[in-house]
């Protein structure tokens, strides 16, 4: 029986719109392109030129600081655009489809058979190493990297988020051969909430797992590296998107890159919330084409609301974007009285609004910030609703104040960014707490090159 880890920090934010369980397809006719920005941390060094012919699983960037880590096209065409930025910087690689897709063999292998370096080394010739990220730093990770343990969650709790159930159906053997490969690398922990205890999920072998009882971030894989193996000055941890160990699992049984994956497409400006099959990088205008309500006024995310990226129908499908999301803009808004009203419909973390009499109802909400920037104010908000054994508001200090000495002792190199969204969310001093981790992670690490 898997153990069972209650938390009692956090938030759930109900947000109407999500996602039915039905999934449709959605014919690739556009260009697909690879965005070197989807891996954090990485220095890119483009190895195609416009005009190439490539396979799936065919490299279309390395790492430049360790070029053995390659990121594969996720379709077989012909390179159409180097796309570069201000001072050349790679913003993505386009490749358009072949009519039929050509895969790039790399082999069928029998995980059961295979050691920890031989797993490691199919994965980054076959272009998917890139998909595992690390922490400290919360970046992605590299082969010369020795983790003391390797973490997947196997469920989100963001608002508006895919439910990886959805997304498991049909792949489970993928998944489970995915885990096998892991575990031969490190000791592997998969986290799963009580909903999936009862399923196949909680049965999993090769792999140590773990029921996270909480509300929102509990699927955060930082949060659970912080609970079960915390990562100490030194040490390193891998953590997998569980997509990504589907990826894998793939790799090993068909001897094939197949980066296809179903994602949820929600927000309360889509006509019909539901899931779609698509692959990384397709474009998302595809899948917009007949679900946003209106073109104005609206803001598409890559990802959920809360930490994915602002978007427009002219991006593309991000590597780990598990959910496309829309809402309300609201630059359109004009409130009689403000914040004076009763407010029956708005949500409020603190039950400021009489909303909080309704019970659990969907909100609508907005990409308004409703306030400036102010200063700090040490209330203990964050810590309400950060549930990790740290003290997020003199974290967030010590960052702002450049502090490594403190940033350190205080608990930095367990933490994502990620995990500050929620407190992002409450925190009455408007401050954007997922950049200004980011900030600091990034100093931390030049620090320590």
């Amino acid at each position: 029986m898997a153990n069972v880890i209650k938390l009692r920090k956090g938030l759930d934010i109900n947000l109407k719109g999500k996602a039915a369980a039905t999934c449709v397809t959605v014919k690739p006719k556009g260009d697909f392109a690879l965005i070197p920005d989807d891996f954090t941390g990485l220095t890119p060094k483009v190895v195609v030129r416009e005009g190439d012919t490539v396979q799936a699983g065919d490299a279309l960037f390395v790492n430049k600081k360790f070029p053995d880590v390659s990121f594969a096209s996720p379709v077989s065409g012909t390179v159409s655009a180097v796309v570069r930025g201000e001072r050349r910087k790679l913003l993505c690689v386009k490749v358009t489809p072949d009519a039929k897709q050509v895969y790039r063999d790399f082999g069928k292998k029998d995980v059961s058979k295979m050691n920890g370096e031989a797993v490691c080394e199919a994965i980054v010739k076959a272009g998917l190493f890139g998909y595992i990220d690390q922490l400290p730093y919360a970046v992605c990770t590299t082969p010369d990297t020795k983790p003391k343990a390797i973490f997947v969650s196997a469920f989100r709790d963001m608002p508006l988020a895919a439910d990886f159930n959805v997304e498991l159906e049909g792949n489970e053997e993928a998944f489970l051969t995915g885990l096998q490969a892991l575990s031969k690398m490190a000791k592997t922990y998969l986290g799963i909430n009580p909903g999936q205890s009862s399923g196949a999920l909680g049965k999993m072998k090769d792999v140590e797992t773990t029921v996270f009882d909480g509300p929102c971030p509990a699927a955060n894989v930082s949060v659970q590296v912080n609970h079960l193996a915390p990562v100490n000055k030194g040490e390193t941890v891998w953590t997998v998107d569980p997509m990504a160990v589907i990826f894998i699992g793939r790799l090993f049984l068909t001897g094939k890159v197949d980066l296809s994956k179903r994602i949820a497409v929600a927000g309360s400006e889509m006509k019909s919330p539901c899931y779609v099959e698509v692959k990384v990088g397709q474009p998302l205008k595809e899948i917009l084409a007949d679900q946003l309500r209106t073109t104005e006024h609206v803001r598409v995310i890559n990802g959920n609301p809360l930490t994915g990226r602002l978007s427009s129908v002219n991006d593309y499908v991000g590597a780990h974007t598990s959910e496309v999301t829309a809402i309300p803009e609201g630059d359109n808004r004009d409130e009689m009285f403000g914040w004076i009203m009763p407010r029956f419909n708005e949500f409020s973390a603190n039950r400021s609004y009489f909303s909080w009499l309704c019970g659990k109802k969907e909100y609508t909400l907005d990409a308004r910030v409703k306030g400036g920037e102010r200063h700090m104010i040490m209330s203990g908000e964050y810590d309400r609703v950060v549930p990790m054994d740290i003290y997020p508001e003199y974290l967030v200090k010590a960052i702002i104040a450049g502090d490594i000495d403190k940033m350190e002792q205080l608990g930095i190199y367990e933490v994502a960014p990620q995990d500050f969204a929620v407190a992002e969310f409450v925190d009455s001093s408007k401050l954007e707490l997922q950049r200004i981790v980011r900030e600091g992670l990034d100093m931390l690490r030049k620090e320590n090159a």
